[in-house]
C-alpha cells in the first residue's frame, strides 16, 4: 500500500515537473516556429502550429540584412569578459567573508543586493555622460565593465553561499602547512568549490548574454551584441514576425546549445552544499 501511494506521488510529480517544463519551454517553442512561417502566416487567426508551409526565407533574408557574425562575436566578448571579470574580483571577494567574516559583512551583503532593486534607468544618465567622457560609449569594454558590476551582487553573493559550506579547518590545515593566501584561494578553496564557480559563471554569462537595457542605451554599431541584433527587426513600419522570429532564435541558439550540455553542471552547482 505504502509503494503504491509513493509510486502514484512519483507519477504525480513527474508529470506536473514536465507540465511545468513545457509551459515555460512554450514560448521558445512557439518563437522557433513562428521562423519558419511566411509574414502571413505568422499572424494567421487561427495560429497556424505545425501544419504550414515550411521556410528558410526569413533566415536567409536575416542573413543578408545583418551581418550576423559580429553580433555574436561581441556578445561572446561581452558576456564572458564581464563574467570572468567578476570572477576574479567576487572570488576574493566572497573568501573574505566566508571565511574572514567581520562585524558588517551581512550589512555588507545585503547593501551589495540591494543595489540589484534600483530602476537601471535612474543611474542611466550620469553614466552614459561618464561613457561619454571616457570614450566608452559603444564600446566592448564599456559594456564588458558595465554587465560586470550589475552582475557582481549576484557573483558574490552566490560564491558566498558555496564557500560557506566549506569546512574551515581545511583553509587552517593549508596554512598551518605553510600555504600562503594565494595557495589557499588557488589551490585548495577554488578546486572545492568548482561545482559553485561554475554554476555561478554559467548564470553569469545566461544574465549578461540577455541584457538588453544596457546594451541598447550604451551601444550604436560597433559593440552591438545580440539583443540589438533581435531589436533592430521592429521598425515604425510595425514588426515583422516571422523576421524578428527568425533574429531571436538565432540569438538564443547558442546560448540554449551551451544550458543544455551543461545543464548537469549548472543543477549540480546549484545545489552545491544542499545535503552535508
Amino acid at each position: 500500500m505504502a509503494r503504491s501511494v509513493t509510486t502514484r506521488r512519483k507519477t504525480i510529480n513527474t508529470l506536473a515537473a514536465w507540465a511545468i517544463g513545457l509551459l515555460i519551454f512554450f514560448p521558445i517553442l512557439w518563437t522557433i516556429l513562428t521562423s519558419f512561417k511566411t509574414e502571413a502566416q505568422a499572424i494567421n487567426d487561427p495560429p497556424l502550429f505545425f501544419f504550414f508551409d515550411w521556410t528558410l526565407e526569413n533566415y536567409a533574408v536575416v542573413q543578408e540584412r545583418s551581418n550576423y557574425m559580429r553580433y555574436l562575436w561581441n556578445s561572446v566578448i561581452i558576456a564572458g569578459g564581464s563574467t570572468v571579470l567578476g570572477l576574479i574580483i567576487a572570488v576574493p571577494a566572497a573568501w573574505s567573508m566566508a571565511f574572514v567574516p567581520s562585524k558588517r559583512t551581512k550589512d555588507i551583503l545585503m547593501w551589495m543586493l540591494s543595489t540589484k532593486m534600483l530602476p537601471a534607468v535612474g543611474v542611466l544618465y550620469p553614466i552614459y555622460l561618464v561613457f561619454i567622457e571616457l570614450g566608452l560609449l559603444d564600446t566592448r569594454v564599456g559594456l564588458t565593465i558595465v554587465l560586470m558590476l550589475i552582475n557582481l551582487p549576484i557573483i558574490v553573493w552566490m560564491l558566498y553561499t558555496y564557500f560557506k559550506e566549506i569546512p574551515g579547518e581545511i583553509l587552517e590545515a593549508a596554512r598551518m602547512d605553510g600555504a600562503t593566501l594565494k595557495e589557499e584561494i588557488l589551490y585548495i578553496l577554488t578546486p572545492m568549490a568548482i561545482p559553485g564557480i561554475a554554476s555561478t559563471l554559467l548564470l553569469n554569462i545566461i544574465l549578461a548574454w540577455n541584457e538588453a537595457f544596457w546594451t541598447l542605451n550604451l551601444t550604436a554599431a560597433k559593440a552591438a551584441p545580440l539583443t540589438a541584433f533581435i531589436a533592430s527587426y521592429s521598425s515604425p513600419e510595425g514588426l515583422f514576425y516571422a523576421k524578428l522570429s527568425a533574429a531571436s532564435t538565432m540569438a538564443i541558439a547558442p546560448i540554449l546549445i551551451l544550458g543544455w550540455f551543461s545543464q548537469k553542471q549548472l543543477v549540480r552547482g546549484l545545489t552545491f552544499g544542499a545535503v552535508k
